[in-house]
C-alpha cells in the first residue's frame, strides 16, 4: 500500500514539476508525513526528482527537436552550478539563501508576468544566469524551477511550452549532481526512492502533454502565480 501511495505522490510531483516548476511542494511534505526526518526527506526527494527529467525528455521530443546542442550546453552549466551550490552548502549556513529566497522567487515570478518580449539574454549572459540559478538550486532549491523558467523565457525566443521543455530537461543537471553527492554521503531511503522515482518518471512524461495544451501564455502566467504564492509562503516562514 505504501509503495502505491508513494508512486502516486511521485506522479503528482512529476506533473507539478514539469507544468508549473514547483516539485517539492508535493513530495517533500508527503515524505515528512511518511515519517522521514527532514534531512532524509530532503536528500531522498532530490535523488528521486532526477528521474522527472527522464519522463519529461521523452514526452517533450517535439519541443526539443533541433535543440540538442543548446540543451547540452545548458545542462553542463546546471551541472556545474549544482556542484557549486552543493559545495557552498557544506561550507556556509543555509540562512543566507533563506533570507534572499523570497525575493528571488518573487522577482522571477513578476518577470514572467511581464508581456513577452524578444530575447533579452544572449550568449555568455544566458549561461551565467543559468549557472547562477543552478547554484541556488543546489544550495537551497525552493522554487528554483520558477527562477530558471524566468531566465530561459528572457533568453529564448520560443513559446512557453518550448521553454518549459528545455527547463525540465536541464534541471537534471543540478538535481543529478546533488543526487550523486547524497547517494555517496547522505541518508537516502532507497525503499522510498524507488516508488517515488517510478511515479516521477510517469508524471514527468504526463506533464509536457498538459503544458503543450494550455492556451496562449497561460503556462507562463500559471507558473508566475504559483511562484508568487510560494514566495509569500517563504517570506512568512523566513521573516516572521
Amino acid at each position: 500500500m505504501a509503495f502505491l501511495v508513494l508512486a502516486l505522490v511521485g506522479v503528482a510531483t512529476g506533473i507539478v514539476s514539469t507544468v508549473v516548476s514547483l516539485a517539492s511542494i508535493v513530495s517533500y511534505p508527503a515524505l515528512l508525513a511518511f515519517g522521514l526526518p527532514p534531512l532524509a526527506a530532503n536528500v531522498t526527494n532530490t535523488v528521486a526528482l532526477t528521474f522527472t527529467g527522464l519522463g519529461s525528455a521523452v514526452a517533450s521530443r517535439p519541443e526539443l527537436k533541433g535543440q540538442a546542442p543548446l540543451v547540452w550546453r545548458l545542462l553542463t552549466a546546471t551541472a556545474l552550478g549544482g556542484a557549486t551550490g552543493a559545495a557552498l552548502l557544506l561550507l556556509t549556513p543555509p540562512r543566507a539563501f533563506e533570507l534572499v529566497a523570497p525575493v528571488l522567487v518573487a522577482g522571477a515570478s513578476l518577470l514572467l508576468l511581464r508581456a513577452p518580449r524578444s530575447a533579452a539574454l544572449h550568449g555568455a549572459s544566458l549561461y551565467a544566469g543559468v549557472y547562477a540559478v543552478a547554484i541556488y538550486t543546489g544550495y537551497f532549491g525552493a522554487a528554483g524551477g520558477v527562477i530558471m523558467f524566468a531566465i530561459l523565457a528572457a533568453a529564448l525566443d520560443q513559446s512557453p511550452a518550448h521553454v518549459n521543455a528545455v527547463k525540465n530537461v536541464i534541471a537534471m543537471g543540478s538535481n543529478g549532481v546533488a543526487a550523486v553527492g547524497f547517494v555517496l554521503f547522505g541518508p537516502v531511503r532507497w525503499d522510498v526512492v524507488v516508488p517515488l522515482a517510478l511515479g516521477m518518471i510517469v508524471g514527468g512524461w504526463i506533464g509536457p502533454f498538459i503544458a503543450r495544451r494550455l492556451p496562449g501564455q497561460s503556462l507562463r502566467i500559471l507558473t508566475a502565480v504559483a511562484g508568487l504564492a510560494v514566495a509569500v509562503k517563504l517570506a512568512l516562514d523566513t521573516y516572521t
